[in-house]
C-alpha cells in the first residue's frame, strides 16, 4: 500500500515567462509560438496559471501561489518542482540547475514562509554541485516512490547518476537508473516527461528505455511494489502524456493532474485504466507547455512536510 499523495502543492505565478534559449539545448519539447508579442504571451500564461490554481483548489486541493520577482528576469519561474523537495521527515532538499538562469529560482523568502506553516528540520543544499557542471533537477530528475523507498531516474545532462546515488542514500531510498529517449533518439531531458506514479499505478513509456536490461528493471521494480502500468507511447509523451502528479484532495478523493493536450492524447482505454484509481483532472496550459517545455507536473511542487499544527489553516 502506498503512502497517500501530497494534498498541498505551491505554484509560482511566472512575472517574465518567456521561451528560454538557456533550457533549449536540453529540452527538445519547447517551441516558439510565431505572432504573439511578449505582452501577450506573458498574458496568456497568466490566465492558463490562474485557471490552474482555480481549478485545484476547486478540486478540494491547498494551493499556496508565490509571486515570482521580476528581477532578475526567470522566464522558467513556473516550474519549481525543479530546484526543491520536501519531505515527510521535515527535510528540504535543494538542487543544482542546468540553467545559470535558473539558478535564481531557488528563494530563501518562499522556504521562510513554509517555514512558518510547515516543519523544516533541515534544508540539504546540494546547489554546490552546479560549479562541478554536476546537475539533478528535483522532481524533473527524480519519481520518487515514498511509500517503497525507490527514486526513479533517466540519466541525462539534467540528471547526474552519482547525485542521483548520492540523494537516494541520504533519503535512504534506493535508485532505479535506466536511459530513455524521445522520437528523435534524443535524450529525454528530464524524467517526469516520461513517467509518473499515482498511489497504485505507473505511466511509463517503456519504449524510450532502449536497453533491455534497464527497461527490465524498471518494470520489475514497478511490478514488485504493487503498481498497475499503463504503457504510453512516444508520441504521447511528445504530448505530455507522461508529465501527471497524483494528489489527494480534502475529500480523500485521488486526483490525477495533467494537462489538457495530455489527457487528449491518451487512448479511452488508457483513461479507463487511470479512473479505476483516480479521478483525471485536465488542465489547459497550451502556453506555458508550449513555449517552457514542460507540463501540469513540473508547475507543482508537492509540500510533503508536516503541518506545525495539526489542521492549521493554509492560505
Amino acid at each position: 500500500m502506498s503512502l497517500p499523495s501530497a494534498s498541498t502543492v505551491f505554484l509560482v505565478r511566472p512575472a517574465r515567462f518567456a521561451f528560454n534559449a538557456e533550457t533549449a539545448a536540453s529540452n527538445h519539447f519547447q517551441q516558439t509560438l510565431a505572432g504573439l508579442t511578449e505582452a501577450q504571451i506573458q498574458a496568456q500564461a497568466f490566465a492558463e496559471f490562474d485557471n490552474v490554481a482555480a481549478t485545484l483548489r476547486a478540486k478540494g486541493l491547498r494551493v499556496l501561489v508565490f509571486d515570482d520577482t521580476p528581477e532578475p528576469a526567470k522566464p522558467d519561474a513556473v516550474f519549481p518542482n525543479n530546484w526543491l523537495t520536501m519531505h515527510p521527515d521535515g527535510r528540504v532538499l535543494l538542487y543544482p540547475m542546468c540553467a545559470p538562469n535558473r539558478r535564481p529560482e531557488r528563494r530563501a523568502d518562499i522556504l521562510a514562509s513554509l517555514e512558518q506553516q510547515f516543519m523544516l528540520a533541515e534544508v540539504l543544499d546540494w546547489s554546490p554541485y552546479e560549479q562541478q557542471g554536476r546537475f539533478l533537477e528535483g522532481t524533473g530528475s527524480l519519481i520518487f516512490d515514498h511509500a517503497h523507498r525507490l527514486a526513479y531516474a533517466s540519466i541525462s545532462v539534467r540528471t547526474d547518476a552519482a547525485l542521483v546515488a548520492k540523494v537516494a542514500e541520504t533519503l535512504g531510498y534506493r535508485p532505479v537508473v535506466f536511459h530513455s529517449y524521445d522520437q528523435q533518439h534524443q535524450e529525454i531531458y528530464h524524467t517526469n516527461v516520461m513517467m509518473g506514479l499515482g498511489e497504485r499505478f505507473a505511466v511509463v513509456c517503456l519504449e524510450s528505455i532502449t536497453a533491455g536490461t534497464e527497461r527490465a528493471a524498471v518494470v520489475a521494480a514497478l511490478t514488485t511494489t504493487g503498481y498497475e502500468i499503463v504503457a504510453i507511447s512516444l508520441g504521447q509523451v511528445a504530448q505530455f502524456a507522461g508529465n501527471m502528479l497524483a494528489l489527494r484532495a480534502a475529500t480523500g478523493a485521488e486526483l490525477l493532474v495533467l494537462s489538457q493536450r495530455a489527457w487528449e492524447a491518451l487512448t479511452l482505454g488508457q483513461r479507463q485504466v487511470l479512473e479505476r484509481y483516480c479521478e483525471l483532472v485536465p488542465l489547459p496550459i497550451p502556453t506555458i507547455e508550449t513555449i517552457g517545455g514542460g507540463s501540469a507536473r513540473c508547475m507543482l511542487a508537492e509540500v510533503l512536510l508536516p503541518p506545525k499544527k495539526e489542521g492549521a489553516a493554509l492560505v
